[in-house]
């Protein structure tokens, strides 16, 4: 801890004393806000453990991680990281449940699905509170990641009633064909800080009632927020005597948990979500050993704004693609392909509303672009719009990094618009920050081509009232995305459908639709209800007379 607070610039004087009252001596304005209210509801101390085996925590002893708020650079508190020792025991645990769990009925374990979505009911305001202060996305944004988990949580207890397989008829008399689904065992799941807790609940949740367990590798910036998940929730495990190792959590750094988690063979399925950089190295990794890995990479989503459709509208999907959570989605809106008949008209008032806009401490209610998550965001924010005026683009709005009172983590910025075009190098990368570039377009033609144009595919929009446009941008030869929308943002997603893209994206799919089938097995089996032993095929295979 010393050489943590050497480096965090606190003096070497009495260092212990120091680090309990910057924990613990909250401002009026932390007070405001009830910090320390929120903190001891969730379970969350000065100092915690950093692995839990869904029912039982574990003392873990790597180096801690402190957690700092973006919203106003204070100590919230920190983690003792789990290292590779908790990791084993963990994964010990886990695949000893595994094969109590697979044989739960589907339906009863919906059921304990069914409890954690009503215990995150209860805790919903104190958990949302706390991944807008831990990662800095407005308070009603914060609010409404808790509402994701509830809601994946419904949609997978209905689920645990309908794992369906296909039957399908035989060639050969007196036969009967079909499939089933069988889980496949450990899965293991890397989130990212944007999204500290719902990103973990579409995978739990649909691995539970499809009969398999789970440990979650939370990112090192929001380890807070999923350590109280877990707290939250094990009453629920507690209550049902649910196995020791079905929900488990190691909330360690790469420096303990590294590669060597991709690369265990006793996890069949590894979910992660993170940059297109991060998911190349992962899919090298788990490939080389075969196995299977869902992965939810970066996105360059574009609106299409043609001259036919309802600006207004077009104008307020903008403005909430590109700002909400600073820019921090991967569905965030980074490309506007405007008609050039209407581009000086809906720039100038794209701009006009982004003057209005609310920056300030998440946890206000009237703020709607919270703080970066830190300050090496801050970084590549700046250095993105450097990048744009080399390449010869020019900045129409916003870009500037605020301080003074109420900034002073130096994670506020004022959100960013750009005129430029398509193929700039920077444009065809993904700066995760609050960047809007327009470009101009003058066909439909010009506009698919430019909007698939990038390398990564994730969701994409269309504002238009012309039906030729829409289904045009719908169909083969429009969007490559695996989200297109029609007079609807490009983030924002609802549970129920398959969340995921193409190209650099990765290709996975999580939460509703289908995407269950990821967590299980395909099995198909055949079976002979005659007295003859017919081939496929019509093949003649006489070796011996009876």
């Amino acid at each position: 801890m010393l050489n943590t607070l050497k480096l965090a610039g606190i003096p070497n004087i009495n260092t212990k004393k120091l680090f309990h009252d910057k924990f613990f001596k909250m401002t009026k304005q932390q007070d405001l806000y009830k910090i320390n209210e929120m903190l001891e509801s969730l379970g969350i101390g000065n100092t915690n453990d950093g692995a839990t085996t869904g029912t039982v925590w574990h003392e873990t002893k790597g180096e801690p991680i402190h957690s700092y708020s973006p919203a106003d650079g204070r100590l919230i508190a920190s983690v003792n990281q789990a290292t590779w020792d908790d990791y084993e025991m963990v994964m010990t645990k886990a695949t000893e449940a595994f094969k109590t769990w697979r044989m739960v009925p589907a339906p009863k374990r919906g059921e304990i699905v069914r409890q954690i979505g009503n215990r995150l009911r209860e805790f919903k305001e104190p958990l949302g509170s706390l991944v807008s202060y831990e990662m800095g996305k407005v308070y009603q944004e914060g609010l409404g990641e808790v509402q994701e988990m509830i809601d994946i949580a419904d949609f997978a207890v209905g689920l645990s009633r309908q794992l369906y397989g296909s039957t399908m008829h035989s060639e050969r008399e007196r036969h009967r064909m079909y499939d089933q689904y069988h889980p496949l065992g450990v899965v293991g799941v890397i989130s990212a800080f944007n999204f500290p807790v719902a990103v973990w609940a579409w995978n739990a949740m649909l691995a539970m009632v499809c009969g398999d367990v789970v440990v979650w590798k939370p990112s090192s910036k929001v380890m807070l927020s999923a350590l109280a998940v877990h707290k939250v929730i094990e009453k629920v495990l507690l209550d049902n005597d649910v196995p020791e190792g079905v929900l488990n959590l190691v909330a360690g750094s790469s420096k303990y948990i590294g590669d060597d988690f991709l690369a265990d063979k006793r996890i069949p399925l590894v979910s992660v979500t993170g940059s297109t950089r991060v998911g190349r190295h992962v899919s090298k990794i788990v490939g080389e050993r075969l196995g299977r890995s869902i992965l939810e990479l970066g996105g360059n989503n574009a609106i299409i704004v043609s001259q036919y459709g309802n600006l207004n509208m077009a104008l307020r999907a903008s403005l909430f693609g590109a700002v909400a959570t600073s820019g921090q989605r991967c569905t965030s809106t980074r490309r506007l392909l405007i008609h050039d008949c209407i581009f000086d008209k809906f720039r100038d008032k794209l701009i006009v509303a982004y003057k209005q806009l609310k920056i300030g401490h998440p946890l206000e209610q009237d703020t709607v672009v919270g703080p970066l998550v830190d300050k090496d965001a801050v970084k590549a924010f700046l250095n993105a719009q450097e990048h744009i005026t080399k390449e010869g683009g020019k900045i129409v709005y916003g870009g500037q990094v605020l301080s003074g009172e109420g900034y002073e983590s130096g994670c506020y910025v004022v959100p960013c618009i750009a005129e430029v075009e398509n193929h700039y190098q920077i444009v065809q990368e993904e700066t995760f920050a609050p960047i809007l570039y327009l470009i101009k377009y003058k066909s439909m033609d010009d506009a698919i081509e430019l909007h698939n144009a990038v390398p990564q595919g994730l969701s994409s929009a269309i504002f238009s009232r012309n039906i030729l446009e829409t289904e045009r941008f719908l169909s083969h030869e429009g969007s490559d995305c695996g989200i297109a929308n029609v007079n609807i943002a490009t983030n924002g997603a609802e549970i129920g459908g398959a969340f995921g893209g193409e190209k650099d994206t990765g290709g996975g799919r999580e939460s509703g639709s289908d995407a269950w089938k990821a967590y299980m097995r395909r099995q198909t089996n055949t079976i002979n209800f005659s007295t003859e032993l017919p081939l496929a095929q019509g093949i003649k295979f006489d070796a011996f007379d009876d």
